[in-house]
């Protein structure tokens, strides 16, 4: 018996032989031609990669708070007035007396609450009672805001106490802001 194998080519004929030589060539020479070009390539630019002010503004723009304010910590503290308070923390309770919350200058409402003096009054007010929230549910707020919107809405039903006086935004800036102590019914 013979000891010869008889082996298969894919190649059968000289055109394919010389195809298949060329190909050999060709395909590694345009890979390597495309990986150079690849890599020597500086005008593809990946994203995020533009790292300019208005591009990093333009990619953080659809998450970005528009209303969000930086706060400087060292400077003046500027307090809101006992209205503006009042219009962004109580008079959604207040103005329609949800919960059993008194109104707004009803009289017969706040006379209890009145008689129970200053200092209970607004303490009620920055520490919450019943189904009030501490501080209306806003505690961002300094107490000096609260006492000036409690003390605003106290006296539209008839009470008597003094407006809290807090220091110029000058003074504020080297010694903490106080209100001095108001006049008690």
């Amino acid at each position: 018996m013979s000891d010869a194998h008889h082996e298969e080519s894919a190649i059968k004929t000289p055109k394919q032989l010389i195809v298949a030589v060329v190909a050999g060539f060709l395909v590694p020479i345009v890979c390597i031609v495309l990986l150079v070009i690849f890599v020597t390539n500086d005008k593809q630019v990946g994203a995020g990669s533009d790292n300019s002010a208005a591009a990093i503004e333009n990619r953080i723009k659809p998450v970005a708070d528009d209303g969000f304010t930086l706060k400087e910590e060292n400077a003046p503290q500027v307090l809101k007035t006992g209205e503006e308070v009042y219009k962004m923390a109580c008079a959604m309770c207040h103005a329609a007396g949800v919960a059993g919350a008194p109104k707004l200058g009803d009289a017969a409402a706040w006379k209890d609450r009145i008689a129970q003096g200053y200092d209970t009054l607004v303490k009620h007010a920055i520490e919450g009672i019943r189904m009030m929230p501490a501080k209306g549910g806003h505690p961002e707020l300094d107490d000096k805001e609260v006492a000036l919107a409690t003390v605003m809405m106290a006296n539209n039903a008839g009470a008597k106490f003094a407006v809290p006086v807090t220091k110029p935004a000058d003074a504020a800036a080297t010694a903490p802001a106080a209100p001095e102590e108001p006049v008690k019914q």
